[in-house]
């Protein structure tokens, strides 16, 4: 397989549309980290965020064709992450805290609070808060506040991910921004 990773995605993928399975895995393991966390931002638990990476990688293979290969692959896979995540969401209600966690998933892991406890602990707590506000967005916001500040897409690439133009972008990312920090203020007041 290592003679697969230095490949780029554009050649991967006519690799794998050649029938080489290596070079699928290569794009998988490439790309699972954005996959996932776009899937578990949106989604707000690991159980579903990881079905939805699965759901993401298996669509991909099966659309592979439709690749532009000189188009940067991420911002594709992240807009079929978010699409599979938010018909999840559409099939669920409400939506569930990313501080639940199902019987037989590990819990959420235990900071190390050893070195600055007092800032560790805010630290988390804010962390915390921010998660908690985030799904509080409705899935469109949660989408673009994903894309933008966790996957770090740049306003074109976000537009070309959502299929909007980048001026509706920015609108959109001004009022989920707007309604974010509304939510943080009413957290920091209760």
């Amino acid at each position: 397989m290592t003679r697969h990773t230095h490949l780029s995605d554009g050649n991967l993928v006519e690799r794998t549309l050649a029938g080489d399975d290596t070079a699928f895995r290569v794009l998988v393991e490439r790309h699972t980290g954005a996959v996932f966390n776009t899937a578990y931002r949106l989604l707000g638990n690991r159980t579903d965020a990881a079905d939805a990476a699965q759901d993401t990688f298996l669509r991909e293979y099966r659309a592979l064709h439709t690749f532009r290969t000189d188009a940067p692959l991420k911002p594709w896979l992240c807009r079929i992450a978010a699409n599979v995540s938010l018909n999840r969401l559409k099939r669920r209600q409400p939506t569930v805290s990313l501080d639940d966690h199902p019987a037989g998933t590990d819990p959420p892991a235990i900071p190390d609070f050893s070195a600055e406890p007092q800032r560790e602990l805010l630290k988390s707590e804010r962390e915390r808060e921010l998660r908690t506000a985030i799904l509080a967005l409705p899935p469109d916001q949660r989408t673009i506040i994903e894309l933008r500040h966790f996957q770090e897409l740049s306003y074109a690439e976000i537009a070309a991910t959502l299929e909007i133009s980048v001026a509706n972008v920015k609108v959109k990312l001004f009022r989920a921004r707007k309604k974010l920090r509304i939510l943080l203020t009413q957290e920091t007041k209760s």
